[in-house]
């Protein structure tokens, strides 16, 4: 019981088919009679997303073992503590969790060798409750992120549990059927709105709204775009693959082949680590 406490995600499962099956319902109502009738679901695309989120359980399960031994000597080696018996040290992590999350979402867009893993997720054409569960099986540059969490004094098992929670937040925002909410809100919050944006192909939405549970960080760092018309979603450049291990491994695949095919070191660092697109004659 004390494990299924400290992992929320599992405890919200029930919660994700249920909003799963009010989505479809809400589709149907909202969609009646439109002429440009919402992304809404494709079966296959629909298990495309299921198998990646199934996928990722089980590379989460081995990634985090690892992690957490990493994390627990960090912890050992600093004399700093946050009691997670007071209530300000839960504030502490879910403000700290929360801005780490920003700050590798944001890099995992502009690093070429981190989009390769995140770039999984935003495959689908399609935004709905399945599409959040679209995860990527390359956890590794999240977990690195987290690394000054442990050596600031959060224990462990706290780090995991907080990042747990602000997951299981950001399922709720992948949806079209949920409308703009009351302005302060969406000033504060991240919002099914703001997350349209993140999701969209659109030159004028591209790299916006990296925000988990807060939409403040964009705001205080430049990166926030309202939403005004209706996204496009997808990659810009689109794949037309159903295969899981395609949509998790084709990007990197690629990106090895230019390292490989690339006759100098700032060219194989450019393919690496500039934004993605970068070549060498851009």
């Amino acid at each position: 019981m004390d494990h299924l406490l400290r992992e929320p995600t599992l405890l919200a499962v029930p919660f994700f088919v249920l909003f799963i099956a009010l989505e479809l319902v809400a589709l149907k109502v909202l969609d009646d009679g439109e002429q440009t009738p919402r992304a809404g679901y494709a079966r296959r695309d629909s298990t495309a997303s299921l198998s990646m989120g199934l996928g990722s359980v089980v590379v989460n399960v081995g990634a985090r073992a690892l992690a957490l031994l990493g994390y627990t000597g960090l912890y050992a080696l600093t004399p700093l503590r946050l009691d997670p018996h007071h209530w300000w040290t839960w504030v502490v992590a879910l403000l700290l969790v929360d801005l780490l999350w920003y700050s590798y979402h944001r890099s995992s867009h502009r690093v070429r060798v981190l989009w390769a893993m995140h770039q999984a997720h935003h495959s689908s054409i399609h935004f709905n409750y399945t599409t959040a569960l679209r995860q990527k099986w390359n956890p590794w540059g999240e977990l690195l992120f987290w690394v000054p969490l442990p050596l600031l004094g959060l224990p462990p098992w706290m780090i995991f549990f907080v990042f747990s929670l602000n997951l299981v937040y950001q399922f709720w925002v992948h949806t079209e059927t949920v409308p703009k909410l009351w302005r302060p809100v969406e000033l504060v919050f991240n919002t099914p709105s703001h997350h349209r944006v993140h999701h969209a192909s659109d030159a004028d939405y591209l790299d916006r709204n990296y925000g988990g549970i807060l939409i403040v960080w964009d705001r205080l760092f430049g990166t926030f775009r309202e939403e005004q018309q209706r996204p496009t979603y997808g990659l810009t450049h689109p794949v037309t693959t159903f295969n899981p291990f395609r949509l998790q491994y084709g990007e990197l695949a690629l990106m090895f082949r230019e390292v490989r095919g690339a006759s100098r070191w700032r060219d194989r660092l450019g393919y690496l680590f500039a934004p993605p697109g970068w070549s060498p004659r851009s």
